[in-house]
């Protein structure tokens, strides 16, 4: 990785307590990454840092996009300058092809046929959204008609989380679906 300034553009999210930090390189080549404490970013220097910053509270990692969820009381513009800092002298050390081990993603092929059909719906119309705003959602269980959802990056405090966005999750998945699906998240 070249040693270059890192260009980074900071952009708003739906979630007044989250930024994206929109870079000029990539940050993860394959997948994306979210920790939600220092302690889950041991394995990444960069996350790591991040989280030194006074007020991260979580760190998504997706393409060249970093966001950070940051607690309400602190200083927006201070935040933004102390991450722009850890970016700026981690980035040259980072590895954007490191893949973290994703339990996860190695248990979808063996989901049952409902959940694998419900997860492709999701990457197809709801994901998109929710990446471009700097976020994501993780289907943890589906049992009942019942969809437990978390949410991740910017999402995971976002106020319309739980209103409109999860409206409109219940409302596709109802539509391409199963019209009795209800839509739970978890925090």
């Amino acid at each position: 990785m070249s040693s270059q300034d890192v260009l980074i553009r900071i952009q708003a999210t739906p979630n007044p307590n989250a930024w994206k930090f929109v870079l000029d390189r990539p940050v993860l080549t394959e997948g994306k990454a979210t920790y939600a404490d220092a302690k889950e970013a041991d394995q990444s220097l960069l996350a790591s840092s991040l989280f030194q910053v006074v007020g991260v509270r979580q760190v998504h990692f997706f393409q060249n996009v970093i966001t950070i969820t940051h607690n309400f009381d602190e200083d927006p513009e201070e935040i933004q300058k102390n991450v722009c800092a850890v970016i700026q002298t981690r980035m040259p050390a980072h590895n954007p092809q490191q893949t973290q081990f994703d339990e996860k993603k190695m248990r979808r092929a063996n989901l049952p046929p409902e959940v694998q059909q419900i997860e492709e719906i999701l990457d197809q119309t709801v994901r998109p959204g929710l990446q471009g705003d700097g976020g994501d959602l993780e289907v943890v269980k589906y049992e009942d008609n019942k969809l437990y959802v978390f949410y991740q990056g910017a999402c995971g405090t976002c106020p319309s989380a739980t209103s409109g966005t999860l409206m409109a999750i219940e409302g596709i998945l109802r539509d391409q679906f199963n019209p009795e699906i209800e839509v739970i998240p978890l925090q």
